[in-house]
């Protein structure tokens, strides 16, 4: 009777253990399911979501850092057509990005449209010296009046009753923020980067953050090309939930007037939050040789050498006709004639890199750093004189910026408990239940064959 009761109880035993190992199991579904309902419903651009609440504070200190390009021969290059010695100067440090968004209004398609105030606060004790140190660099009016305004009699004699130079010194908060000038008249004017239309994720989060339109339009009106003319993916500081590592992350970017993809790179750890590292790929400012979707980006055959010039992108269609060109700093993975035409530039894969470090589950950025490279164009001339010596068309690097940030402790902490460690928990539920229950099903069943097999022996002895 004794050993009857010690089966039956293994027996029961084994099936509790199945059947608690069973729910540890059919929890799996359900919490990856309760999981996905409480991130999509958080990540809707709505009052009361943790989305919202992120989307319309301030959020973590955004920097933007300058490195400037110091001239140190500029009697040389004018006088004999020398190559240009650049000594980088920085950074110099701003806060921006300080102000919330503003003008939030709320559509009947699902979209928000807002307004980002724009402000710069020196920080000094982010910066190598004050806004005041003086800065040797190309004289953007000289620059500007001859690639927009050649054709006019009357700029071109004000150019000589000016005695305009080549290079120009001046201090550094005039080269960020602007100064007076005769020659730039509105070419320097403040201009307004347009209102932001973007989905809210309410009847499809796949769709939220993404950029619906652009002052006013769904479509770029730059390149005189349906493809470069697209407005793809979000802003970047949010992407769609549930990340994809073989997905690339698509965001659009008025400083450079086109969209851009990022490619996972690597699974990385910030403070204590597992993110995914996104980069852009070479192929973004690639020749049209080696990706031929930069075709409709080429717009100047002669001086992106018949469009085999890779590392830069000309936005003179977005500027207004400027000779602005927009690169990498210290042209990374631009064309080695880029660097051969100047001396003093380095470019080193992680100082010069833009990326992205996103959280998959929530799809938000924590970390950043968007880092690109102004650039204008100065060329050979029979009339002007400072420009009579030079021998070749030259992209010249002006300054280069680091625009960073990234999630403050709090901030960190805040994120981890609200989501992180409820997800923990829940996995730990989960795998706590299907280990202990097949361990008891295991233990059980193995305690019951043995003494299945003492009882079948004793009835032989």
């Amino acid at each position: 009777m004794g050993c009857c009761n010690r089966r039956c109880g293994l027996i029961a035993g084994a099936v509790f253990g199945a059947a608690v190992a069973i729910l540890g199991g059919v929890l799996i579904p359900v919490g990856n399911k309760i999981i996905q309902e409480t991130v999509e419903k958080e990540a809707v651009i709505e009052p009361g979501t943790t989305a919202y609440d992120t989307w319309t504070a301030v959020g973590a200190k955004v920097y933007r850092q300058f490195w400037f390009f110091d001239v140190k021969n500029p009697l040389e290059v004018v006088q004999h057509g020398s190559r240009p010695v650049l000594v980088e100067r920085g950074p110099y440090t701003y806060r921006t990005r300080y102000l919330p968004r503003d003008n939030i209004t709320f559509n009947p398609n699902e979209t928000a449209s807002f307004l980002i105030p724009f402000g710069a606060i020196f920080e000094p004790s982010m910066s190598v010296g004050p806004e005041e140190d003086e800065i040797t660099s190309l004289n953007l009016a000289l620059a500007v009046s001859v690639f927009t305004y050649f054709s006019s009699f009357r700029d071109l004699i004000l150019i000589r009753t000016t005695n305009a130079s080549l290079f120009q010194r001046r201090p550094v908060k005039e080269l960020l923020w602007g100064y007076k000038d005769p020659m730039l008249k509105e070419t320097y004017n403040n201009t307004f980067d347009g209102y932001y239309n973007v989905y809210t994720g309410k009847n499809d989060i796949s769709k939220v953050g993404i950029v619906d339109m652009w002052r006013g339009s769904r479509s770029l009106r730059f390149w005189n090309n349906t493809y470069c003319d697209m407005i793809n993916g979000t802003d970047a500081s949010s992407f769609p939930p549930f990340l994809k590592k073989k997905e690339p992350l698509y965001f659009f970017t008025s400083d450079i007037c086109r969209s851009v993809s990022a490619s996972y790179e690597q699974t990385r750890n910030l403070k204590g939050i597992e993110v995914y590292r996104y980069s852009l790929l070479p192929s973004t400012l690639a020749s049209p040789l080696d990706n031929p979707d930069n075709k409709c980006f080429c717009s100047n055959m002669k001086t992106t050498r018949n469009c085999t010039l890779a590392g830069v992108l000309d936005i003179s269609t977005c500027q207004d006709g400027r000779p602005i060109y927009i690169s990498l700093p210290h042209f990374l993975h631009g064309s080695q004639e880029l660097r051969d035409s100047l001396v003093g530039l380095n470019p080193h894969e992680e100082h010069h890199k833009t990326f992205l470090d996103v959280e998959p589950t929530t799809g938000f950025t924590l970390n950043f750093a968007k880092r690109i490279q102004v650039n204008m164009m100065y060329g050979p001339s029979k009339v002007i004189t400072v420009l009579k010596k030079v021998k070749d068309y030259t992209i010249f690097p002006l300054v280069w910026l680091n625009e960073t940030a990234t999630l403050d402790d709090a901030t960190a902490d805040m994120f981890k408990r609200e989501l992180i460690s409820r997800i923990q928990m829940l996995e730990i539920a989960q795998q706590a239940l299907l280990g202990v229950g097949v361990a008891i099903f295991v233990i059980c069943l193995i305690s019951y064959c043995v003494v299945r097999r003492r009882n079948h022996q004793s009835k032989f002895a």
